[in-house]
């Protein structure tokens, strides 16, 4: 009596590389999920958050910007760095929870070198922000200096370049200082 075996219980051979591609493939896509999850729990207990959105205390939830030029270049890149990080600045200062006021906001422009025709070849911006914080009569913040410095090469024949040069390089300034302040600020 010859007994022979149902076609379900036959062994499939396969050829190298053509493994239960379907199985492998959710194998791999649960595996790369976890270590996106480990990824993202790891990055998020270390403090990790994206540029730019700066958690804020609820002290400094509805601020007041309180500046002698509201269109300079850091005022506006503050503004937008506060309202980045969810805080809703309002346009009346007994509105507000805090008050951060510029106190100093001046870009300084000196000469580095000069060429052998005593022409400027190099140029320095210092950036400089003096500010303080308070809500009501408490001082949140002391006033504080911050600064940053840049230099660029200058060349005559080139002038609205390096015209336009020195504009973009007082706008990342200006955006790099409100950052810093920003920081401060979350660690109220």
């Amino acid at each position: 009596m010859k007994i022979e075996s149902p076609a379900r219980f036959s062994k499939v051979r396969l050829t190298p590389g053509c493994e239960d591609e379907p199985v492998a493939g959710r194998v791999r896509a649960g595996l790369a999920g976890m270590v996106l999850a480990a990824a993202v729990a790891l990055l998020s207990a270390c403090g990790f958050h994206l540029q730019g959105h700066t958690p804020l205390p609820d002290s400094i939830k509805t601020p007041f910007v309180q500046a002698s030029d509201v269109q300079s270049e850091f005022v506006q890149s503050l503004q937008r760095a506060l309202l980045t990080s969810g805080a809703h600045p309002v346009k009346q200062k007994d509105k507000a929870s805090a008050v951060v006021s510029i106190i100093k906001d001046v870009v300084v422009r000196r000469t580095l070198s000069v060429s052998a025709a005593n022409q400027p070849d190099e140029y320095e911006l210092t950036y400089t922000v003096r500010f303080s914080v308070t809500a009501g009569d408490k001082e949140l913040l002391p006033p504080q200096d911050i600064s940053n410095v840049r230099s660029f090469s200058f060349n005559e024949q080139l002038l609205l370049a390096k015209g336009h040069e020195e504009r973009i390089l007082r706008q990342d300034m200006a955006h790099d200082l409100a950052d810093m302040v920003m920081r401060r600020l979350s660690s109220l």
